[in-house]
C-alpha cells in the first residue's frame, strides 16, 4: 500500500448510541459519472450494560418466575428443577435483578408516555387486546419545523430487557429481523426518555438491531443468528427469560441424571481467570471490546475462559470512576483492595450472586463484607462510627456516561476518592490514546489492531495509523478472518488505496459473503469505476440478507433508478420505510428523487 495520509472520515451520526444492538455508521461521499453515492466506512456495536435491579415496590408485581419463552402461558421455569433439592436458594434468587433480566413483554410491561421535543415524536406503551405495544407519532405543524413531516405508526412489543432497577426497555419484530425500541425506561428516576445517545436527535432513530451479544446477558438459551443479519434468528432470539442457572453452573443435564451426583460447574472451585470469568462475561465492558476470530458470547459456557472469546480493552488516559455502566471489574483492579488481596478477592467475595439485600439490609450487609478484611478492633468501632456506610466515602455513586439518569458505586475502592483520578497513573501509561487489555490476556496483533481500528470512528488519525500498522502486520503473520480483512479494506479506502481495499473486502467476503460492510463498500468501488452491474450484484446480496441495511438500500435504489428500473427502486425504498419511517434521507429520495445531492426521478 502506498504511504498515503489516511483521510478523517466524518461521522453521520456523531453519537456513540448505547441501546442494545445499536450502529455507529461513519459515511463519505464519492462521485462518479452515476452520481454521488454513500459509503459506509464502519458499523460499531455498542455493548451495553444493561438495567440491573429492581425497586422494592415492583417484587410483588413480578412475583411470577421468568417463563420459558415458547408462546406457551403454562411453560414451567427450566430451573424449577434446580428447587428440588436447593429450594432455599432457589426462591432466594428468583427475586434477583438477574432472574428478572428479561421475559414476555406483557410480563414486564411499563405502561407510560413521552414526548421527545428535539424530534417533535410522541411515543406511548401501552396495553390493547392482551397485547404490549408502541406507538409513536408527529403532527406537521409547521411552527415546529419546515422539515418534519407526520408521523404515525406502532410496534407490537414481544419481549422487555432490563429488570427495571436501571432500565427496561422492549424488543419487537419487522420481518424476523429483531430491534430495540428507541426510548427506554429509567429505573432510578421512574421516567421514559430516549435510548441512550438519542437525546438531542432531530428524527426517530433508526431501527436498533439486537444481537445474541448483546442478548447473552439479558436472557438464557440465547439463539445464535442466521447467516446475512447479527439480528435474524430462525424463531424468538432467546428460549428463557431471565439468567438462568446454566449461565455460571453449566449445562445439568449430567448433574440431573446422576441425581445430583454428576458434573456441574461450581465458579469457585475453578482456576482464577475461570472463575473471574464467570461474572466477567456480564459485567466488563471496556472502551472496546474485540472478539476472537469466529467467537462469539453466545459460545461462551460456564467453565470457560472469557478471554477465549473476547478482549476488552481500556483507553490509558480515561477517568477513573463509574463512568461507563459496567466498568466495576476495571475500577476493582486498580483498587488498593485488589491489590493487597490479589486473587482472593473476587465479584463474590462483597457480592451473593444467589441474593441481593434488601434496601434495610443493605448497609449492614456491606458493611460486614468490608470487615471481613478490615478486622481491627478499632475499624470495627471507632472508625467514623457515625456514618456505617463505608461506600459512602470509599466507593461512591457517580453519573455513568453511556446511561442516562443512572448513577453506578465506583469500584475504585479509594481511601480519599479523587472524582478525576486518571487510569494512566495506575498502568504507567507512556500515550493517554494507548488502548490496554482489561486483565491478563494474552493479545495479538490482530486484536489490538481491532480495537484501535473501532476507534477511528472520532476520527484520530493516531488510531487509524496504530490500527492499519498492527493489522498488516497481524495479516503478514497469517491472520485471516472476515472482520480483519473488512478493518483493513475500511483503512485502505479512507486512505484512497482503491486496489488494496478491493482485495481485501474479497477476501472479507470469502470468510463471509454476507459481510454487510464489505459488500457495501466492494459495490461503491465497483460503482465508482463505471461496472454499475457488479455494484448491484453486490448490494441486492446485503440487502435480501438484512432489508434494514439502510446505506446499502439507498445505494441499490439510486443505481437501479439511475440505469432506468424505477420501480425497482421504489420497492427498496418503500421497504426501507419499514424499519426507518422518519429517516431524512430516505424520506427526500422519495419525495423528490435527491439523493444525496443528486437527482434521479422515481416516477
Amino acid at each position: 500500500m502506498s504511504q498515503k495520509k489516511l483521510m478523517r472520515i466524518t461521522s453521520q451520526d456523531g453519537s456513540s448510541p448505547c441501546g442494545v444492538g445499536s450502529f455507529q455508521t461513519q459515511v463519505a461521499w464519492f462521485g462518479s459519472a452515476r452520481g454521488v453515492i454513500r459509503f459506509a466506512v464502519t458499523s460499531v456495536v455498542a455493548m451495553l450494560g444493561l438495567f440491573f435491579g429492581l425497586p422494592k415496590a415492583w417484587v410483588r408485581a413480578f412475583a411470577a418466575p421468568p417463563a420459558k419463552i415458547d408462546g406457551s402461558a403454562a411453560s414451567a421455569n427450566p430451573d424449577a428443577v434446580c428447587a428440588g433439592c436447593h429450594r432455599e436458594i432457589y426462591e432466594k434468587y428468583e427475586q434477583t435483578p438477574m432472574a428478572r433480566a428479561s421475559g414476555p413483554a406483557v410480563a414486564g410491561l411499563l405502561q407510560g408516555s413521552y414526548f421527545h421535543a428535539a424530534s417533535g415524536v410522541r411515543y406511548k406503551v401501552f396495553l390493547r387486546d392482551d397485547k404490549a405495544w408502541m406507538s409513536y407519532d408527529r403532527d406537521d405543524a409547521p411552527e415546529i419545523s419546515k422539515e418534519r413531516v407526520a408521523l404515525d405508526g406502532e410496534r407490537e412489543l414481544l419481549y422487555f430487557l432490563g429488570s427495571g432497577h436501571r432500565g427496561r426497555t422492549y424488543l419487537y419484530e419487522v420481518a424476523g429481523q429483531w430491534f430495540e425500541i428507541p426510548i427506554n425506561f429509567y429505573g432510578k428516576k421512574q421516567l421514559w426518555d430516549m435510548a441512550p445517545n438519542y437525546g438531542a436527535s432531530r428524527t426517530m432513530p433508526a431501527a436498533l438491531p439486537i444481537d445474541s451479544n448483546c442478548l447473552h446477558c439479558h436472557a438464557s438459551a440465547v439463539q445464535v443468528a442466521l447467516p446475512g443479519a447479527r439480528n435474524h434468528y430462525a424463531g424468538a432470539p432467546f428460549l428463557q427469560g431471565g439468567i438462568g442457572c446454566s449461565a455460571c453452573h453449566g449445562d445439568s443435564a449430567k448433574h440431573l441424571e446422576e441425581k445430583g451426583r454428576g458434573p456441574i460447574v461450581n465458579p469457585a472451585k475453578l482456576d482464577v481467570t475461570r472463575r473471574d470469568s464467570t461474572c466477567l462475561q456480564c459485567h466488563l465492558e471496556g472502551n472496546v471490546a474485540v472478539y476472537r476470530a469466529g467467537k462469539s458470547l453466545a459460545g461462551f459456557r460456564a467453565g470457560d475462559d472469557l478471554s477465549d472469546y473476547v478482549v476488552y480493552s481500556i483507553k490509558a488516559g480515561a477517568n477513573a470512576g463509574g463512568s461507563r455502566a459496567v466498568s466495576q471489574y476495571e475500577a476493582l483492579l486498580r483498587s488498593a483492595c485488589k491489590a493487597g488481596s490479589g486473587d482472593k478477592l473476587t465479584c463474590t467475595t462483597c457480592h451473593d450472586p444467589h441474593s441481593s439485600p434488601s434496601a434495610e439490609e443493605r448497609v449492614n450487609y456491606f458493611r460486614a463484607r468490608c470487615l471481613s478484611c478490615h478486622t481491627g478492633a478499632k475499624m470495627a468501632t471507632g472508625h467514623h462510627p457515625e456514618e456505617r456506610d463505608c461506600a459512602v466515602c470509599h466507593m461512591p455513586s457517580r453519573d455513568t456516561a453511556d446511561i442516562s439518569h443512572e448513577q453506578v458505586t465506583d469500584h475504585d475502592i479509594q481511601r480519599r476518592p479523587d472524582s478525576a483520578l486518571p487510569i494512566a497513573r495506575f498502568l504507567n501509561a507512556r500515550d493517554a490514546d494507548d488502548l490496554q487489555p482489561v486483565g491478563k490476556v494474552q493479545v495479538g496483533d490482530r486484536e489490538m489492531g481491532l480495537a484501535y481500528a473501532q476507534l477511528t470512528v472520532s476520527g484520530n488519525q493516531k488510531d487509524s495509523e496504530k490500527a492499519l500498522r498492527l493489522l498488516l502486520k497481524a495479516e503478514r503473520d497469517g491472520a485471516s478472518d472476515a472482520e480483519l480483512h473488512m478493518k483493513l479494506g475500511l483503512l485502505e479506502q479512507m486512505a484512497s488505496g482503491d486496489s488494496d481495499a478491493r482485495k481485501e473486502y474479497a477476501d472479507s467476503l470469502k470468510e463471509d459473503p454476507y459481510n454487510a460492510t464489505a459488500l457495501g463498500n466492494l459495490a461503491i468501488l465497483d460503482a465508482v469505476s463505471g461496472h454499475a452491474a457488479d455494484a448491484v450484484s453486490l448490494l441486492e446480496r446485503a440487502v435480501n440478507a438484512d432489508p434494514s441495511q439502510l446505506t446499502a438500500g439507498l445505494n441499490l435504489a439510486f443505481i437501479e433508478c439511475r440505469v432506468g428500473n424505477k420501480k425497482k427502486a421504489l420497492q427498496i425504498l418503500t421497504g426501507l420505510t419499514r424499519f426507518d419511517p422518519d429517516d431524512p434521507t430516505l424520506r427526500k429520495f422519495l419525495s423528490s428523487g435527491i439523493y444525496a445531492g443528486e437527482r434521479c426521478s422515481l416516477l
